[in-house]
């Protein structure tokens, strides 16, 4: 198409209705003016300013670079901008505009703009789409009458405020503004400000930012309203409402860390998919919290209807109170708060309307203990409609926990001490100092099980042998409120030789080993024993008699963990290592009957004493055991038969039974001074099958399982695997 070019007063020049221009590097540096369907095409040129209407704009590369006018004006025009660069020494860098309600388009793809007041003007029912780009404004970054603005992956800076928007006072259009991983930013006003009455649509999407030089990300004046959600995205600042505006305010899946300030409008605040806001919430008339969002309390608060589905209020952190006055509350949701019975402080949350639903109360847990047995109110409502109860049931607070009742026709809720069982804390506690008499004893019974492999070689050869064992254990004090299971498993190595003596044969042996002891306790806590033994054992054999002798001699290293889920979610930790000993001495007497049968009963008696000790969880409760002892005193007779194989072995299955008593009563435990027993003297009956094998002269093997019930201490099973070799 021929070209039609003409010199402007403004000394522009001019493409005509209905033609186009393409222009490069080596084209003149020139203003151009478009109209009627023109089309101007820049490949890299550098030109001084574009004005366009009703017109076309392709700039691929190149500069405008404006003095005293705007770089690029469109008026009901469309603008592709790629890769360039677009600037105005003294006016505003790139309007996007309206003429005779006709819009523009203008589409930017990684470009910087820049105005000495605004690097954008965006009015009427226009677009601009930004693309990787860069706004900057001596003012505004951008300022909007209506509009609709589309950033991606963008900047966008004012001097003052970043986006000013305002509303046409008479026949407004829609205003929409859409960020993707976008910044704003006012660097010494606010990020947004909305000047006018209307509403404006904010979405703040994908790790977008508002950064306001004031602290405000967004402001609503002069009746201003939004509509602002905020999406995957992390937000500081400040939201200012002022005097006639609306707004709403959604987070999804989003962080909020800024107040929102309502003086004199009206403001609603949503929470979904597990937002967090942190800050005031001040003279907000609704909010709504839902799917496991949070707001997070820095200050005493009032909000009007507060609505909860599935949603967490935090009263700020641990050992700082606030109250929470709500006009109406209803839903369902969790109250995160703190409570100090030393000074009988708490957070407490204080309904003046109506109330409805189930809530969850979650009460911070603490090591100390109170120093009042009076009961700390945490709830009130004015109309009992509501529920509240203890995620868990209960707090923990030092050596008890304590449980929620409620009063004054339910209208008042609160923490009661008269209620108080023993905490996850100190029942880690006792189990660890108890659970050191089950370690040691669970490791010296698989000696006695050598018996059946001793009798093959009558005690004449010397050894070496190894033993694999495990043990459940289910412990309980009905006075203590104490409760466990333990399961242990480990491993022993031994070596013995004769000693010839008397009218018997004598063994002496030494042994070394180690054992795990997993504690499942209450609530979801656990605690760990890892012990470490030394020991040697002397045994006679009278193969004529049958009479036999045990002592065994055993030191230990105890290495003492414990982990304990608190009432609260949160975990303390504590640890300490103590030393014990124990010491068997067994009799008893293997009678033979006829066809390989025998018979064997027995006597034993089992004691360990246990080194002294104290530490202190990290919650602060502290703990002091005494020394403890055990002493075990077992009655019992196995019976079996040797029956004699083709191969040359000896194969050896028995039963056995016992009835072992436990006859010490005192082992005492300080937990914040407040003493316990940890009492586990009674009988339990023992019952157990086993088979010894030779497999040649050499050879041996064992395996055994027992079986034990009684009033503190069960035993669901133990098993031991065996092996000896005889030299």
């Amino acid at each position: 198409m021929p070209l039609s070019l003409a010199a402007t007063k403004a000394a522009a020049l001019e493409i005509f209705p209905g033609h186009e221009l393409t222009i490069d590097a080596s084209s003149p540096f020139d203003r151009y003016q478009l109209s009627g369907d023109a089309k101007l095409i820049s490949n890299g040129a550098r030109i001084v300013s574009v004005l366009a209407r009703d017109s076309t704009f392709e700039m691929n590369g190149g500069r405008v670079q404006a003095g005293n006018e705007v770089g690029v004006s469109l008026y009901g025009s469309n603008a592709t901008i790629r890769d360039a660069h677009i600037s105005s020494g003294r006016s505003t860098g790139l309007i996007v505009g309206t003429v005779d309600n006709r819009a523009s388009t203008a589409t930017v793809f990684n470009t910087s703009i820049e105005g000495a007041t605004q690097g954008v003007i965006l009015n009427g029912s226009s677009v601009l789409s930004l693309n990787n780009s860069e706004v900057r404004g001596g003012e505004q970054g951008l300022l909007a009458v209506d509009g609709q603005l589309i950033a991606n992956q963008s900047r966008i800076t004012g001097a003052t405020n970043g986006i000013e928007i305002y509303r046409h006072p008479i026949t407004p259009d829609s205003a929409s503004f859409t960020f993707n991983q976008t910044a704003v930013v006012g660097e010494t006003g606010a990020a947004i400000v909305v000047n006018a009455p209307g509403t404006v649509e904010i979405d703040v999407n994908n790790g977008s930012t508002l950064v306001g030089g004031n602290g405000n990300m967004l402001e609503l004046t002069a009746g201003g309203s939004a509509n602002m959600r905020v999406n995957n995205s992390a937000l500081s600042g400040n939201i200012q409402v002022g005097s006639l505006s609306e707004l709403d305010l959604n987070l999804d899946r989003a962080i909020m860390n800024g107040d929102v300030i309502n003086g004199g409008g009206t403001a609603s605040v949503g929470l979904n998919n597990g937002s967090v806001l942190t800050g005031r919430l001040e003279h907000v008339d609704k909010l709504a919290i839902n799917s496991d969002a949070t707001w997070v309390m820095v200050d005493h608060q009032q909000v009007g209807d507060l609505s909860l589905s599935g949603g967490n209020v935090k009263f700020g952190e641990t050992g700082t109170f606030y109250q929470l006055d709500v006009a109406n509350l209803s839903g369902n949701g969790t109250f995160i708060m703190s409570a100090d019975f030393a000074t009988l402080s708490s957070d407490f949350l204080n309904v003046t309307g109506t109330s409805s639903g189930d809530h969850k109360l979650l009460i911070a847990s603490s090591g100390a203990d109170p120093l009042s047995d009076d009961r700390l109110h945490v709830v009130h409502t004015a109309d009992a409609g509501a529920q509240f109860s203890l995620i868990g049931d209960r707090v923990d607070i030092g050596t008890y926990s304590y449980s929620l009742i409620n009063d004054n026709d339910g209208k008042d809720w609160l923490l009661d001490p008269g209620s108080k069982v023993i905490s996850p804390s100190t029942n880690s506690v006792l189990a660890l100092f108890n659970a050191a008499p089950t370690v040691l004893l669970g490791e010296m019974t698989t000696l006695r099980t050598r018996m059946g492999e001793l009798r093959f070689s009558e005690g004449q050869s010397a050894g070496l042998w190894t033993r694999a064992y495990g043990n459940k254990y289910e412990v309980s004090n009905d006075k203590t409120g104490l409760g466990y299971n333990q399961s242990q498993r480990g491993f022993t190595l031994g070596a013995d030789v004769p000693v010839s003596g008397g009218d018997g044969q004598w063994l002496i042996g030494a042994m070394a080993g180690h054992s795990t002891s997993d504690l499942d306790l209450n609530h979801g806590s656990n605690a760990t024993v890892n012990s470490y033994y030394v020991g040697g054992y002397a045994t006679w054999l009278d193969a004529e008699s049958g009479f036999y002798f045990d002592g065994v001699l055993k030191f230990n290293r105890l290495h003492n963990e414990s982990n304990v889920a608190m009432s609260d979610g949160k975990k303390a930790k504590g640890n300490y290592t103590q030393n014990a000993v124990g010491a068997s001495a067994e009799v008893g007497r293997h009678i033979t009957l006829d066809d390989g049968f025998f018979v064997e009963p027995y006597g034993q008696l089992s004691a360990v004493i246990t080194q002294a000790q104290s530490y202190t969880l990290d919650n602060g409760l502290d703990a002091k055991g005494d020394r403890s002892s055990t002493v075990i005193g077992e009655l019992g007779t196995t019976v079996g038969r040797n029956i004699q194989l083709e191969s040359g072995g000896v194969l050896q299955p028995y039963l056995k039974a016992a009835v072992a008593h436990e006859f010490d009563q005192s082992n005492k435990v300080f937990v914040n001074d407040n003493s316990f027993n940890n009492d586990l003297s009674g009988s339990r009956l023992k019952l157990g099958a086993g088979v010894a094998m030779s497999v040649s002269q050499n050879l041996k093997l064992h395996a055994d399982l027992e079986h034990s019930t009684g009033k503190n201490i069960k035993q669901p099973y133990g098993v031991n695997l065996g092996l000896r070799y005889d030299f």
